[in-house]
């Protein structure tokens, strides 16, 4: 399936069984043990480096209806706003959820913590999806981040499922609509470094949630208005979002909340690199450990691409997958 642009590979067989009690060993269990399946499916000769990919196991939570891991060519994510968009309207079509008009619920399990997609249905067809995320925070605002090729870079973190350094891309002399994705992707990557190397982060549920996950440049437009802002996610090393991103909107909404942007109930549009579309929301106020948190509800619409299978010859010397660059 795509969103807005954005692939996601949805896994329903084939894989081993995972291991662990919970959804985040399960994910340990993943990356420990059959990592070589992660490059097989998302990186080339099958794949992509902008490829990404959603499996789906059991779940450990008690309202979930499925959980998912999200993947992609450096590893495995916490939480992907595209990905659950896209699950949403499968797990509806699919029957994994019984259809109600005219919206049904459907229950996601992330490693982050449970997400609620919000699907809706018209004459027994899905269509687009709307997903109440977890608690998302402002963890730090105005840090100022040393780089060998940017010089001094001043930036927010934010958490929406996973942390990200979101910047103007014009305190660093770019622009998200004119300047080359490659420029973009290389100051993205190098914020990204930079900001893993010089600010430590801790996440209130589990350690493994606190890493930073990419980059988000924008057009500097956070005050609410009805004009779309727009913005660009690197994540994943040079890996570039199609989508506005589901979690870096739900991260944008917290920092753009708790500078007093943004009220409650008002909706704004995000646009992503292919003009598309997505909107989000504070759908409500709560807290994340001592951090004073939102839940986002972030909306778009995703689309069926195909159906494959996929074969590994055991005498193939590149079946584990390569990216080239």
């Amino acid at each position: 399936m795509h969103t807005a642009g954005e692939p996601v590979r949805i896994i329903v067989s084939g894989w081993p069984s995972l291991s662990g009690p919970t959804l985040l060993d399960k994910r340990r269990d993943a990356r420990e043990r059959h990592d070589s399946l992660r490059r097989m499916l998302m990186e080339e000769p099958r794949g992509h480096p902008d490829m990404y990919g959603a499996l789906l196991v059991e779940p450990d939570h008690p309202e979930a209806h499925l959980a998912v891991l999200f993947m992609h060519n450096e590893g495995y994510s916490t939480m992907c706003g595209h990905a659950v968009i896209a699950l949403g309207r499968y797990a509806v079509d699919k029957g994994l959820v019984p259809a109600t008009e005219p919206e049904t619920v459907v229950n996601i399990q992330c490693p982050c913590g449970l997400v609620r997609a919000h699907v809706a249905v018209s004459d027994g067809r899905p269509g687009s999806v709307r997903f109440d995320s977890v608690p998302a925070f402002a963890f730090a605002r105005d840090r100022l981040v040393e780089t060998r090729d940017w010089g001094p870079v001043m930036l927010d973190i934010g958490y929406g499922g996973a942390f990200y350094a979101v910047l103007p891309a014009d305190s660093i002399g770019l622009d998200v609509e004119c300047s080359s994705v490659r420029d973009l992707t290389d100051a993205g990557e190098a914020i990204a470094l930079a900001t893993a190397e010089q600010i430590r982060l801790d996440h209130p549920d589990s350690p493994d949630l606190a890493f930073l996950y990419g980059t988000i440049l924008t057009d500097g437009r956070d005050a609410w208005e009805e004009a779309p802002t727009r913005n660009v996610c690197i994540f994943a090393g040079r890996q570039v979002d199609r989508s506005p991103t589901g979690s870096g909107v739900t991260a944008r909404l917290a920092l753009q909340h708790a500078r007093g942007l943004i009220r409650p109930g008002q909706q704004r549009l995000f646009r992503s690199v292919t003009g598309q579309d997505f909107t989000g929301e504070v759908a409500g106020e709560t807290m994340a450990g001592r951090h004073r948190a939102i839940i986002a509800r972030v909306g778009g619409r995703a689309y069926y691409t195909g159906r494959a299978q996929f074969d590994a010859e055991p005498d193939d010397p590149l079946r584990e997958g390569f990216l080239l660059r």
